[in-house]
C-alpha cells in the first residue's frame, strides 16, 4: 500500500475541503437559480473519494458513479471550473452545458458519469471492467453506489458476471443510512449491506466511510487483488451525507441532534485534528490552505459566471446520425 504520510495528510485537508466548499458555493448559487434542476451534494461523504483516490492508479484507473457526481471528476484530474460551468449549463462545461448536475463525464481523465437512472451505472461499471479484461489492460474501474441502489436486481446480475469473469471492478457502496430519504433498517432485512457479496462468494466488508486512512487500506488491497487477476471485491463505506439527498429534501426523516452527531466525526475535521497531533502543520500553515481554497472556488465561480451559454446550433451537433440507417426508407 502507498504510505499515508504528512504530504498526503495535507492533501487530504485541502481537496476535501476545496470539495465542500466547491459544493456550499453550488448550493449558494441554487438559491439564486444560476444551477437549475436536481442538485445532489456530497458533503459529509469526501473521506472516501480521497482515500479511494490514494489508492487508485490515475494514469489508468476508471471511475464510475451515480449522480452525486461533482467533485470526483475534479479529484480524477478534471479542471474545476469546467464542472462549475457545467453545472451552471455554460459552453465551457465538461459537456459543454448539456450534461449538468447529474451528468459530469470526461474520458480523457477515466471518468465515466454521473448516472441519473438509480443503480443502472452498476452494470456499466462492470461492462468496463469486462472490456479492460478482454483488451488485457492493466486497469481497474471503480463503480460506486447509494445504499438506495442495492436494492436493484443490475447489482445482482453485475455481481453475478463479474465473480463469474473474475472481472477487475471494485463495487463500492456509499452507505450514508438513508439512501433518497428512507433509512436502510426500513427498506432491507439486513442493515449489513456488505453481506450481499457473500452470495456471490465475492470479497467484501464494511469500511469507516468517515476515515480516508481506512478507506485507502482496503481500498488498495481490493484494487490489488482486482489488478492481479483475482477479481471483484464489493466494499461497504459507512458514511454520511450532512446535506439533504438533494436541494429540495426537507430532511423529515431525521433529526437535527443526529446530523449534529455525525458532524463531530466529520472526515476533514478528523483530518485537521491528526494534522496539528502530529505536527504536519501550524494554525497560519492551514490559515493558507483555507485561503488558497476560497480563492479557487471564486475563479470557479466567475469562470462559470463569464462563460457563454451554447449556441442553438449546439443542439444540432450533438446529435447523432447514421446515414443508409437500414430500417428505414431513406426517402419518405
Amino acid at each position: 500500500m502507498k504510505k499515508i504520510t504528512k504530504e498526503v495528510y495535507l492533501k487530504w485537508y485541502e481537496d476535501m475541503l476545496f470539495w465542500r466548499k466547491f459544493e456550499d458555493k453550488l448550493a449558494a448559487v441554487y438559491i439564486q437559480q444560476k444551477v437549475r434542476g436536481f442538485l445532489h451534494l456530497y458533503n459529509g461523504q469526501e473521506a472516501v473519494l480521497a482515500g479511494s483516490l490514494h489508492a487508485m492508479d490515475l494514469t489508468k484507473d476508471r471511475m464510475i458513479t451515480a449522480y452525486r457526481n461533482h467533485v470526483q471528476p475534479i479529484g480524477m484530474g478534471v479542471d474545476p471550473k469546467r464542472v462549475m460551468a457545467e453545472l451552471y449549463g455554460k459552453v465551457t462545461g465538461t459537456s459543454k452545458g448539456m450534461g449538468g448536475s447529474m451528468h459530469i463525464f470526461s474520458k480523457e481523465h477515466r471518468f465515466y458519469g454521473g448516472h441519473g437512472i438509480v443503480g443502472g451505472q452498476i452494470p456499466l461499471g462492470t461492462g468496463l471492467a469486462f472490456g479492460d479484461k478482454y483488451f488485457k489492460r492493466d486497469s481497474v474501474t471503480l463503480c460506486y453506489m447509494g445504499d438506495g441502489a442495492v436494492r436493484q436486481g443490475s447489482l445482482h446480475e453485475s455481481f453475478n458476471l463479474a465473480m463469474l469473469w473474475q472481472l477487475p471492478v471494485v463495487f463500492i457502496c456509499e452507505n450514508n443510512g438513508y439512501a433518497m430519504g428512507t433509512s436502510v433498517a426500513r427498506t432491507s432485512h439486513t442493515t449489513d449491506i456488505w453481506k450481499l457479496g457473500l452470495g456471490y462468494e465475492m470479497p467484501c466488508g464494511p469500511v469507516d466511510g468517515m476515515d480516508p486512512a481506512a478507506v485507502a487500506k482496503e481500498v488498495d488491497k481490493a484494487i490489488e487483488r482486482a489488478r492481479s487477476g483475482g477479481g471483484p471485491t464489493f466494499l461497504e463505506m459507512k458514511t454520511y451525507r450532512y446535506r439533504g439527498h438533494s436541494m429540495s429534501d426537507a430532511q423529515h426523516y431525521r433529526t437535527k441532534e443526529e446530523v449534529e452527531e455525525y458532524k463531530k466525526i466529520d472526515p476533514i475535521t478528523q483530518v485537521k485534528d491528526i494534522i496539528f497531533e502530529k505536527g504536519y502543520a501550524s494554525e497560519d500553515e492551514i490559515k493558507e490552505i483555507d485561503k488558497k481554497v476560497k480563492d479557487l472556488v471564486d475563479e470557479c465561480e466567475k469562470f462559470a459566471e463569464e462563460s457563454d451559454f451554447p449556441p442553438i446550433e449546439q443542439l444540432y451537433d450533438v446529435v447523432y446520425e447514421q446515414e443508409n440507417y437500414p430500417f428505414l426508407p431513406h426517402k419518405l
